[in-house]
This record gives structure tokens, C-alpha cells and sequence, in this order.
């Protein structure tokens, strides 16, 4: 078999080419290519995704100290985030195209590096301006760093039970990073400083660094078809309306003149986007990544699942804080079976189970698990007891949410040319970030208006236990709405997978077999 010989792919996919591939090498013995080299290579992408995924919970969790250290007031704490998001949320697409066209293991590092040296300047902050920058930073390089971790995984792993194994784990720390920010973030903002929430992160990144050096092939050459400026910019001025748009609608309401033209510009440019995507030359995303059926119905499903999550991690921190009384930390240890939870499930069940019965019933099964969950936090009230509702509501959300995410992941990457790895990587991002801006806007806004009607009702002033009462209504309306989100994930699983994806381990391990190319998605 030759270094590049193509395969037959299904409608919606490119070519796949066979060989050498970013990320990969073969026929060297060196590098990711080693059977135990892929397994360190996946430890240290796994790294890499943890750093960026637990730094929004954990960066939320510092917020009160730096907020005192640095006295800027309660109406700016929200740009902390909203300058990360906005920066990530928009370049994601572009991140990923880079990696495709000059290297995943290079923008891999780059991305590792600045992450570090951003984290290093908001730690150092003695201003509010300099910390937003930072922050901003951190979102720019984050974008450049999280589709490069996945499409390397995507690459690297082509073996339908290995391909299983490798996104059961990345599968889990996608999931499980959340919850282990807020733990991480208790730790050192008790018993270090707020700014080692940032200084955390170079341990992260000289980790990933070494083991890329080390671990990771060395990419081949490439052609590097021209940037598509125009979908670059279109599609990055579109997200940033979008995201902002959400963002401003949580402090400012839905109706506001800023939220209303920042959303109705989004959706207008994210459709010129689209327009232009079918005209260039060299698209920044080629539709056929997207258009494909099971690609697309794990896209909307990755979408989703961020919605719902909003639901458990900020409302739930609000209850273990504020009603139940715990601390930072505890709050942190609180959440630690969650990802305990997911872990076990992602690796042994997605990870194990996908190539047998296809994603299509296990994102159907995850999805209604994980809903029955948040159900479950239904009966928590001002005098609710951890052990008694929390804990076993964590423990079934966080099987449910592994066996997504395991499941998704996969099959949003699987079928993907090789050089439209990276693109299709971001794009999971992309949807993650923008159903992560949903769900905070969404149910943020629902769960004060709730509380809102629940006090206006009362003919005298409130009690404290009255007032405490509407805040759980408000609670319950989330967690409800957020089981509801997560009904519509296990439909999108079962409706808009194809049917016959049931077939994807055999198709999988035929195209392994002969070709060691990126494997198809079943039709």
C-alpha cells in the first residue's frame, strides 16, 4: 500500500487519504505512530482538553477574590468571562483550519505556550483591563489548542475498538472537567490565591509540551491551499454577535436594542458564511463536513448537551452554596462523583459499546439517563439533605453524560477526510461554546423570572424562607427545562443518526484493515 492512496468514502465525504497524516506517521517506528506512543500521545491530549475545559469553571470560582484584590466592581466581573468567550467562540473554526493546513502537533504547542504565558500575565494582573486581556488571550490561544487536540486524536486513532477506548477517555475529560475546575478552584483559592487559578495552568501546558515534543510525530508536509479570508471573517464577526448577543441578553434582557442587532447580525452573517462556503475555492468549513447525516445529528447533539450542563453546574453550585450551606471547596468535592461517574461510563460503556451497537442507541439512551437525572434534583428543597437527592442525582447525570459524549465525539469525527480533521474538530467546540452561551443566557434569565413571580405574589414582605422557597422554584424550573434539553439530545441520537450506523464497527474495521485511513461513517 502506498503512502497516499485514496478510498471510496461515503456521500458527504471527502476522499480519504491513506498513510501519513498530521499528527501521524507511518512505516518510521517513531513518534504516535507506536502503539504505546498513541496511548502517551492520548494522555497528553487528554491533558491539554482538561486545561481547557476545567479554566471556565475554575476561572468562575476565583472570581469573588480577584474581584476584592483588584476592587472592580459587580457589573464588571461578567467581561472576566464574556472576553474568554467571545475570543474562543469565534476562532474556533479558524484554529481548526490552521491546524489542517500547517500542522495539528504545531499548532498544538503553539496553542499549549500562549495558553501558559496568557494564564502567566492574568496571574500577574494588578488591574482589571489587564486581567480582561489576559483573558482574552487565553480564549485566542485556547482556539488554536482544543480543535488541534481533537484532531489529533481523530488521526491518531483508526482501530474501531482503540477509536472506542480513545474517545471513552477524551469522551470523559470533555465531560468531567467542568466538575473538576470547581474542586480545583476550591482548592487553591482557599488555601493558596485566586491568582494560582491561573498559574495552574503552565503545570498543564509544560506537561503537554514535553509529551508533544517527545510523543507526537512529527507532521508531514502538506499543500496549504490559500486561507478563505472571506469565510474567516464572516464566520468570526458572526459568532462573536452570537455569543455576545447571549452574553448581554443575560444581563440585560432578551429585549434589549444591544442583544436584539447583536443576534439578528450574527445569524445574518453566520449565513453569509454559509453562502460563501459554497463558492470558494478552499472553504474554511467544506459543508460536506457538516451535511453528513450522523455528523450532523452528533453536532446538534454536542449542541444540546451544553445547554442542559449549564442547567446542573450553575444552579446546582448556587444550591450546594447558598441553600445547603458549603464552601468552595466543598461545593468542589461535592460535584466529585459526577465526573467519577462520567468517566466509568464514557470509557466503559461509550467507549466499549460504540463499535457493537453505534451511537445511535447509546446517544438515545444517554440522553434520556441523563435527563432522568436532572429529574431527580426535582425533589431537592430548603431542607434537602447531599446524600439524600444531590449525590444520586449526580451519579445518574453523570452516566448519562458520559455515554454522550463518548458516543458524540466519536461520531462527529468519524468519516472526516484528513484534512478537514481539524475543521470538523472545532466545529464540536464551536457547538459547545455556542449551546454553553445559550443555556447561560436562556435559563439565567427564565430561572429570575421565576423567582421574580414567585416573590411578587406574596401580599407582604417576604421571609427568608419565602424568599428561599422562590429561588428553589426557580431552581426546579431549570433543572426541568434542563431534562427537557436533554430529552430533545437522546431524539436527536435516535431520529437524525442514521439508521444504519448500527453497521459503523465493521465498516470501521474494514477500512483499518486495508486502508489505515480515518474511518467512514456507515450510510
Amino acid at each position: 500500500m502506498t503512502a497516499e492512496q485514496t478510498v471510496p468514502t461515503p456521500t458527504g465525504s471527502a476522499p480519504t487519504t491513506t498513510g501519513r497524516a498530521a499528527g501521524t506517521t507511518t512505516g518510521s517506528g517513531s513518534g504516535s505512530d507506536r502503539p504505546n506512543h498513541r496511548w502517551i500521545a492520548l494522555a497528553v491530549i487528554a491533558l491539554a482538553q482538561l486545561m481547557v475545559v476545567l479554566d471556565a469553571t475554575i476561572v468562575n470560582i476565583a472570581l469573588p477574590s480577584a474581584q476584592a484584590d483588584l476592587g472592580f466592581g459587580t457589573d464588571q466581573r461578567q467581561w472576566i468571562v464574556t472576553a474568554y468567550s467571545l475570543a474562543f467562540g469565534s476562532l474556533l473554526l479558524l484554529g481548526g483550519r490552521l491546524g489542517d493546513l500547517f500542522g495539528r502537533k504545531t499548532t498544538f504547542i503553539v496553542g499549549l505556550v500562549g495558553f501558559a504565558l496568557a494564564s502567566v500575565l492574568g496571574g500577574l494582573a494588578d488591574s482589571f483591563g489587564l486581567l480582561v486581556a489576559a483573558r482574552a488571550l487565553q480564549g485566542v490561544f485556547g482556539a488554536l489548542l482544543a480543535p488541534s487536540a481533537l484532531g489529533m486524536l481523530t488521526t491518531t486513532f483508526r482501530d474501531p475498538k482503540e477509536r472506542g477506548r480513545a474517545f471513552g477517555i477524551f469522551g470523559s475529560i470533555a465531560g468531567s472537567g467542568a466538575a473538576i475546575g470547581l474542586l480545583l478552584g476550591g482548592v487553591l483559592t482557599e488555601y493558596a490565591s485566586w491568582r494560582w487559578c491561573l498559574y495552574v495552568n503552565v503545570v498543564f501546558a509544560v506537561l503537554g509540551v514535553i509529551g508533544a515534543l517527545v510523543f507526537m510525530a512529527k507532521p508531514p508536509k502538506v499543500e496549504r491551499p490559500r486561507i478563505d479570508v472571506a469565510g474567516v471573517l464572516t464566520i468570526t464577526a458572526g459568532l462573536v454577535g452570537i455569543v455576545y448577543g447571549f452574553s448581554n441578553a443575560e444581563s440585560n434582557g432578551w429585549d434589549a436594542p444591544l442583544t436584539i442587532v447583536m443576534l439578528a447580525a450574527g445569524v445574518l452573517l453566520v449565513a453569509a458564511f454559509v453562502v460563501i462556503e459554497t463558492r470558494v475555492a478552499h472553504p474554511l468549513l467544506p459543508l460536506r463536513v457538516v451535511l453528513d447525516r450522523d455528523r450532523g445529528g452528533a453536532f446538534i447533539a454536542i449542541g444540546l448537551v451544553a445547554i442542559g450542563m449549564f442547567g446542573i453546574f450553575l444552579f446546582l453550585t448556587y444550591y450546594l452554596e447558598q441553600t445547603l450551606g458549603f464552601s468552595s471547596l466543598q461545593t468542589g468535592l461535592a460535584f466529585l462523583p459526577m465526573p467519577l461517574s462520567i468517566m466509568v461510563s464514557a470509557t466503559q460503556i461509550g467507549g466499549r459499546l460504540l463499535p457493537r451497537v453505534g451511537p445511535k442507541v447509546l446517544i438515545f439512551a444517554g440522553g434520556l439517563v441523563a435527563a432522568t437525572g436532572l429529574l431527580l434534583l426535582l425533589r431537592t428543597d430548603v431542607d434537602s439533605t447531599y446524600a439524600g437527592t444531590v449525590l444520586p442525582a449526580l451519579i445518574v447525570i453523570g452516566l448519562g453524560m458520559g455515554t454522550i459524549f463518548s458516543s458524540a465525539m466519536n461520531t462527529a469525527t468519524t468519516g472526516v477526510a484528513r484534512a478537514d480533521a481539524g475543521v470538523a474538530s472545532a466545529t464540536v467546540n464551536t457547538m459547545q461554546q455556542i449551546g454553553g452561551s445559550i443555556g447561560t443566557a436562556l435559563l439565567s434569565t427564565i430561572f429570575a423570572d421565576v423567582v421574580k413571580d414567585s416573590l411578587s405574589g406574596l401580599s407582604a414582605a417576604p421571609t427568608k424562607l419565602q424568599q428561599a422557597q422562590a429561588v428553589i422554584d426557580g431552581y426546579h424550573v431549570a433543572f426541568g427545562i434542563s431534562a427537557g434539553v436533554l430529552v430533545l439530545v437522546a431524539l436527536a441520537g435516535g431520529l437524525l443518526i442514521n439508521r444504519q450506523s448500527v453497521r459503523l464497527a465493521k465498516l470501521e474495521r474494514a477500512a483499518s484493515a486495508t486502508t489505515g485511513s480515518i474511518p467512514a461513517a456507515a450510510h
